[in-house]
């Protein structure tokens, strides 16, 4: 998702929003707009989303921080300023672009299936065409560990019952 959106186009669009030059920085689009596209994506409230943030690495990734960070990007109070100055016809513009992204990487994967399966011609080539049944072979040792299992232990006991 991340690679699917233009991000350059938005940030010409979200410099339009600041004419003057006083004043604070600005938070840059992808912290603003990738939050926003979380936040409606996966409905979460504001509270929910700072804490997402800040506890979930894909997410910080896709807002583009430059790592793991243990500390809140924004509070909840930056998101409505977000929702002010990005309005959700951005957020669904991103989305499309998304939604295309998407759309050409399934095509493209059944073309690569489609040149994947073999030729069903005849004679001698037919019979080697079809796939045998085979069984999978072992692929390591399982080791189990049966110390959490549960069983009746009757010794200490919390009362005694007369």
């Amino acid at each position: 998702m991340k690679d699917a959106i233009p991000w350059e186009i938005f940030e010409k669009k979200y410099s339009r929003l600041f004419k003057g030059k006083n004043g604070r920085v600005a938070k840059p689009l992808r912290l603003a707009q990738g939050s926003l596209i979380i936040h409606t994506k996966y409905q979460y409230s504001d509270r929910e989303l700072v804490e997402q943030l800040t506890e979930n690495p894909y997410y910080q990734y896709f807002i583009e921080l430059l790592g793991y960070q243990e500390e809140t990007p924004i509070d909840s109070s930056t998101l409505v300023l977000f929702r002010k100055r990005l309005k959700m016809h951005v957020i669904m513009e991103a989305n499309e672009y998304m939604l295309d992204a998407l759309k050409e990487k399934e095509v493209s994967d059944k073309k690569d299936d489609d040149h994947t399966n073999p030729s069903s011609g005849g004679g001698a080539d037919a019979q080697k065409a079809k796939p045998e049944q085979q069984e999978p072979e072992n692929k390591g040792t399982l080791i189990l560990d049966a110390t959490c299992a549960p069983s009746k232990i009757r010794y200490p006991q919390d009362f005694f019952i007369a």
